[in-house]
Order: structure tokens, then sequence, then C-alpha cells
């Protein structure tokens, strides 16, 4: 609890600045078409590093890091070397040839038609800046995770507030340039090059800020190329079927992406595509990001270690505290989301370069997302029960559904739906994908723990949170309403129904909570 305290308070702090980043961002270059070719780029390094290897080191190194540690004679040291020389290798040369093939990479996420071309070199000449993240996502991953297996788990955590201050300096200067609202048409290069290097530069700043925190936990690096022979055989095996894993994911992800893209391409200035969706689902993935990626940080060494000392027990009972902890905040955000999303897009995003109508669908988008908050931390988390058997099959076959799932679900949406409403349909088939791939993960995870997973108990405290929740986000909603109809201001209007909607659902839920004796209440600061 600890540390997992001490990553939530990092990770807290790093998320709020990143949604003032993402408020910057927004006021500066709005959510049409003009912010889908810089965020369109920016994703691109990040889902190619999770393909060349991003995904088997925050899946299935950690527990080999930890095993080598407590099985090798000289603590692992030996394996750390290789694997940071592999990663560094891999990234070195994945970086260049990804910023040769920009043009090609592109083309896989919206199409060079004569009416979407200018957004298209727009968005291949940013993706040339910002491809180099590659390497630092690799270099900050990896170094995290020698830091995890030292159970050093608050560097990585408090690290991304450096990236944010920089991106939030980034925009300031860029909404100081600015003269008028830019388009795809007149943005100029000396803007380009500030969003690209800028923010290439905040990642790099980012990486780098680890390797005093490694030094200090006993970390010396030294390039070892002696793969073989070596154990680092068990590490590719392992991490072929997380890659499929993230490959999968990726796949998804790009049609979802050229989905959206075709809307903003529809209507440009609407604010109804991939940039609206990018910033409805970084909102959406906070709770989640605070809690259940630092609980599980910090778990996923000890669930190693209890699994590889057959302490099967004790891993379904460190497995099922998570669940239940996290739930405390993950099931009322998830209903906070579907009550009062219009009114926090518009507190949040409306300003600068994004009007108010412009936010509509983004809010829209948001409630959408909604009640898949639940399944999509669950299931995050039990995934990390198959990892620390050293499972990585399991979670591909998973990822395989999940991923089925949405892209049938997005294609319907895509084809029947008008594009104002298409991607606030693609933010629900996302949701609703989470919730079938839930059920398969909680199957055969029981399967994989002797057939029990404290389901009964895991049930009731859900059970008991969902009511509370609802229960709270509809006297919620009812006051938002009765604020919007009752002031004039269109300014003031959301951020009243924001306030009173939020502060009823926050009391109301915890009183409800208290009354239903839900225990695991009392592990969040203030509440015991």
């Amino acid at each position: 609890m600890r540390s997992s305290m001490l990553m939530a308070a990092g990770t807290m702090v790093s998320r709020a600045t990143g949604l003032i980043r993402t408020v910057l961002q927004a006021g500066a270059l709005g959510t049409g078409l003009l912010a889908t070719t810089y965020n369109q780029a920016n994703v691109v390094p990040a889902s190619l590093y999770f393909l060349l290897i991003g995904g088997a080191l925050n899946s299935v190194l950690v527990p080999q890091l930890v095993r080598a540690r407590l099985e090798q004679a000289d603590g692992g040291r030996a394996f750390e070397q290789r694997l940071v020389t592999l990663t560094m290798s891999v990234l070195g040369v994945g970086t260049l040839l990804a910023v040769w093939a920009a043009p090609q990479i592109i083309s896989l996420y919206q199409s060079d038609s004569p009416a979407n071309h200018e957004a298209f070199q727009l968005t291949v000449v940013f993706a040339r800046f910002l491809l180099p993240q590659i390497f630092f996502y690799g270099l900050f991953s990896i170094l995290g995770q020698v830091l995890n297996a030292r159970n050093k788990f608050g560097a990585m955590m408090w690290t991304p507030v450096l990236n944010n201050s920089v991106l939030i300096a980034m925009f300031g200067v860029y909404l100081g340039m600015m003269t008028v609202r830019d388009t795809v048409q007149d943005i100029t290069q000396t803007q380009v090059t500030l969003l690209g290097a800028g923010t290439t530069l905040a990642l790099a700043m980012q990486a780098l800020a680890l390797i005093p925190f490694a030094r200090a936990a006993g970390f010396r690096f030294r390039p070892r190329f002696d793969w073989r022979g070596t154990g680092m055989g068990k590490s590719v095996s392992a991490a072929r079927w997380t890659l499929l894993f993230v490959f999968t994911n990726l796949v998804a992800g790009t049609v979802v992406t050229r989905y959206a893209s075709a809307a903003d391409t529809a209507l440009p200035s609407g604010g109804v595509g991939f940039s609206a969706y990018t910033y409805a689902q970084t909102i959406w993935s906070l709770p989640q990001s605070v809690i259940t990626v630092s609980l599980v940080t910090a778990l996923l060494p000890r669930m190693s270690r209890a699994v590889a000392e057959h302490r099967l027990d004790d891993m379904r009972a460190d497995l099922s505290q998570a669940l239940r902890i996290s739930g405390v905040v993950i099931v009322p955000a998830a209903f906070f989301f579907v009550a009062l999303g219009p009114q926090l897009a518009q507190v949040v995003f409306a300003h600068g370069a994004a009007d108010q109508d412009s936010i509509v669908p983004l809010g829209q988008m948001l409630q959408a997302f909604g009640l898949g908050l639940i399944p999509f931390s669950a299931q995050y988390m039990l995934l990390r029960g198959f990892y620390a058997f050293e499972d990585t099959r399991t979670p591909f076959w998973m990822a395989v559904w999940i991923s089925t799932a949405n892209i049938a679900l997005a294609a319907v949406c895509h084809l029947l739906m008008p594009p104002r409403w298409a991607v606030t349909g693609l933010a629900g088939a996302y949701a609703a994908s989470y919730a079938i791939g839930l059920l398969i993960t909680a199957l055969l995870l029981r399967r994989r723990l002797e057939g029990r997973l404290d389901g009964k108990r895991l049930c009731r405290t859900y059970g008991k949170l969902t009511a509370s929740a609802l229960t709270a986000g509809t006297l919620g909603w009812l006051v938002a309403r009765t604020c919007a109809t009752t002031v004039t201001s269109t300014t003031w209007a959301p951020v009243l129904g924001l306030a009173a909607g939020g502060v009823t659902m926050l009391l109301l839920f915890v009183l409800l909570a208290r009354l239903l004796r839900i225990s695991e209440l009392r592990s969040l600061p203030g509440l015991g």
C-alpha cells in the first residue's frame, strides 16, 4: 500500500499536469482536422514502440527480472545488462526505419485523397519530428522496469511531470504566437517545428531523468551482446505472444483511427473525429491510470514472487484486494462520466480554438465511454494475473476477442451512422468490447487459479458499489440539469452544473457506501 500510495501521488501530479497540457493543446489546436494531424502523428511513436518491444517490457520482463534477481548468483545483473542492450538495439534500428517510412506509416491511418492531401502531408511532417520518440519511450520503460524490479517505484511515476511541464510551456508559446484560429492550410513552418521538436524534446527529458535514479539504485550499464546461451531465449519466446497481443490491439486501434479520421475529413471543424475521441478517452482513462495502474505496478512483482513460490492463495488474495480497492474509485467515476460528461467537457475544453459548439460531441463521446471504465480497469487487472504466471499466450487470445468485437462494432458505426455521430458510436463500441473481454478473461483466470477467483466477494462488493454510484449519479444528473435550466449564462451553466452535480454525487455515494458497509472505502485517504 505504501508503494501504491507513492505511485498514486506521482501519477496524480503527472495526470494533473497532463490534463493542463491537454487543455492548452485543445485551446491551441482545437478539436478538428488540424488537431488530428498532430494527435495522429503523436500516437504513431507509442504504437510502434509497443509493437517493437514495449509490450514485452511492461508485461513479461518484470516477472523475469524478479526471477533472475532471486535465482541467479549475480542477482540478475548480467541479465539486466543484456536486456537493456537488446532493447536499445532493437529500438535504435526501429526508430531509423520508422522515420524513413513515415509516409507509408501515416497512410495506414488516413487516406491521401485529393480532399485530404494537405492534411496528409502535414501529418507526415509532424511524424518525422515525432517518430524519434520511439527510442526515448524504450529508454524510459527499460530503466523504469529495472527500478521496479528493485522495488523502486516512485521515479517512474514522477518523471512524466517534467515531460508535461515542457509541453505546457510549448503550447503556451504556441498560443502566444497564434493570432487567429489556425487551420491545416495556414499553420506556419515555425509553428510546426515548435510542436514537433518540442514534443520530442519533452519525452527525451523524461527518459533521461531516470538515469540518476537507476544509478542510485545500483544499476550500471555495460553493453553486452552475448545473448546466446544466456537465457534470453526464454524472454524472446515469452515476448512473442506479447508482441502478437500488442499487434492485435494496434490493428484495432488503426481501424478506429481511420474511421475517426474519416469523420474529421467530412466535418473538418465539427470536432466529431479523432481528436475529440482522443481527448475524451484521455479524460475517461484518468481514474484507471491513477488507481489501477499504480496498484498493478506495485503488486505485479509481489504476485510474481507468490506464483514462483507456489503460494496461489496469496496471489489470489492480492488480486482480489486490488480489484476491490480500485473499484471504490473506478465504479463511481464511470457513472460520473455518464451523468456529467457534457458539463465536464465544456468546462475543461471549451477555450481558445475550441468553442462550446465544437465541444458538444466530445462530451457525448465521454458519456459513451462512461460505464466501459469498469470492465476496462478490471480486465487490465486480471490480465496481470496471467503475466504473474509468465503466461503471455492467453492475454493474446483475449486481445483477439476484444479487438474483433471492437472492429466489428466500429465498422457498424462507421457504415450506418452519419459522421456527426459515428465516432460517438466508436466510443460505445470500445466500451462494449471490454465488457465482452472481461467476462472471458475472468473465466479463464478462474480456471488457472484452481477454480477460485474470490468471485462471490468481488460480485458482492461491485454490486454494492454499482447501486451506490447509480443512485448518486442519477441525483447528480438531476442537479446538473436543474442548473442548466435555471442559469442563463452559457459560460457559467456548465461550471455550476458540474460543481453542484459532482459534489452531490460524491457526498451521496460516500453516504450510501457507508450504509452498505463497503469496507474497501476505508482504504481511501480521509474516508477511513
